[in-house]
C-alpha cells in the first residue's frame, strides 16, 4: 500500500505518528519526544528519526508543536469559526517534505483556548458531518464544547484532570487514594454527592485520609471517591453545557467511561468516540484541505 502522507499528534510529552494511504493508517510509529523537552531548531531532526524510512510525503500535525514553546506558533482561530481545520507551513520544507501545524482555537470572552482537541473535533464531524450537540473531550484539561451547524460556537475548559493527579500523586491523598478502576456504584454516589452538595465534598477531601487512617479505609474506594467528587463538581459546573443536549464523549477508554457513567446517572445516553479514531479523521480532513490548496 502505497504511503502518500503522515499524520501526527504531536504533544507535550508524546509524538505520535501514523504512515497514510489516503485515510487508512498503514504503519503507526510513537516516540517520547514530546514538544516540552524540545527546543524548536529540534524539532526538524526528530521527525526525520521517527520517519525514518518513509517517503518524503506532506506531514500533517496537530497538537502543542504548533504552541509558542513549539516548533511553529500556529495561531489560534477565534470562535465561532468553521471546524475545518486550519494550518500554517513550516518554512523550508524541512527534509524534503511539506510540513503543516493545525491552529489551536481561542475564546476571548470567557477566555479561553484548547490546541489539539480542534482536531479531534474537526475528526467527530468528519465520521458525523450532521452531528449538532456538545463535544466532551475529558483529559487534563478537559473541554466541552458547543458545536452547531458544522461550527464550534463556544467551549468550556475545566482542569479536572490535573487537580486529580496533583491530589491523587503529589498531596496528603497519595498515601490513601489507589491505583486502577473505580468501582461504579461508588464512583456514581460520590458524583451524586458532589452535585447536590458541592459545599460537602469540599470537606470530605481531607476525610479520605482520615477514615483510611481509621478505618482502613480501601484505596481503590478513596480513589473511586475522589475521582467521583471531582468530576460531580465539574458537571455541576457544566450543566449548562450538557443539560438536554447530545452529548459526544472523545477520550481515553478508562476516563471516557467514567464520564459516561456519570452522564448516564444524569439521564443522558452519551456516544463514545476514540481519541485515535477521531484525531486520525481530523487530521485526514486537515490534509484534504492542504491538497485543496
Amino acid at each position: 500500500m502505497t504511503i502518500d502522507w503522515i499524520a501526527a499528534d504531536w504533544g507535550t510529552t508524546n509524538l505520535r505518528l501514523w504512515a497514510m494511504s489516503g485515510r487508512s493508517p498503514v504503519e503507526a510509529r510513537s516516540s517520547d519526544q514530546g514538544m516540552a523537552s524540545l527546543t524548536p531548531d529540534q524539532f526538524a531532526d526528530v521527525l526525520a528519526q521517527a520517519t525514518d524510512g518513509w517517503p518524503a510525503v506532506p506531514v500533517i500535525a496537530c497538537g502543542m508543536v504548533g504552541s509558542r514553546q513549539g516548533w511553529v506558533e500556529a495561531p489560534y482561530a477565534a470562535v465561532p469559526c468553521p471546524a475545518t481545520p486550519r494550518m500554517v507551513a513550516v518554512p523550508g520544507d524541512p527534509g524534503g517534505r511539506p510540513v503543516r501545524i493545525v491552529c489551536g482555537i481561542r475564546q476571548d470572552a470567557p477566555a479561553d483556548v484548547m490546541r489539539g482537541e480542534e482536531t479531534q473535533i474537526a475528526g467527530l464531524l468528519a465520521l458525523d458531518p450532521d452531528f449538532d450537540g456538545i463535544a466532551c473531550l475529558p483529559g487534563t484539561h478537559t473541554k466541552w464544547v458547543r458545536i452547531s451547524a458544522g461550527e464550534i460556537c463556544n467551549f468550556k475548559s475545566f482542569m479536572t484532570g490535573e487537580i486529580f493527579g496533583l491530589l491523587a500523586e503529589q498531596s496528603v491523598l497519595r498515601h490513601s487514594v489507589g491505583t486502577g478502576t473505580c468501582d461504579p456504584a461508588v464512583f456514581r454516589g460520590a458524583v451524586s454527592d458532589a452535585m447536590a452538595r458541592p459545599e460537602r465534598g469540599y470537606a470530605g477531601l481531607f476525610q479520605l485520609r482520615a477514615e483510611s487512617l481509621l478505618a482502613d479505609l480501601d484505596p481503590a474506594t478513596a480513589r473511586a471517591r475522589l475521582s467521583g467528587t471531582l468530576i460531580g463538581w465539574e458537571l455541576a459546573a457544566a450543566r449548562p453545557w450538557w443539560l438536554g443536549c447530545d452529548v459526544t464523549i472523545i477520550g481515553a477508554p478508562a476516563l471516557s467511561a467514567l464520564y459516561a457513567e456519570a452522564l448516564t446517572a444524569q439521564g443522558l445516553a452519551p456516544a463514545r468516540m476514540s481519541v485515535a479514531d477521531a484525531t486520525l479523521a481530523g487530521l485526514a480532513a486537515a490534509h484534504r484541505q492542504f491538497l485543496q490548496g
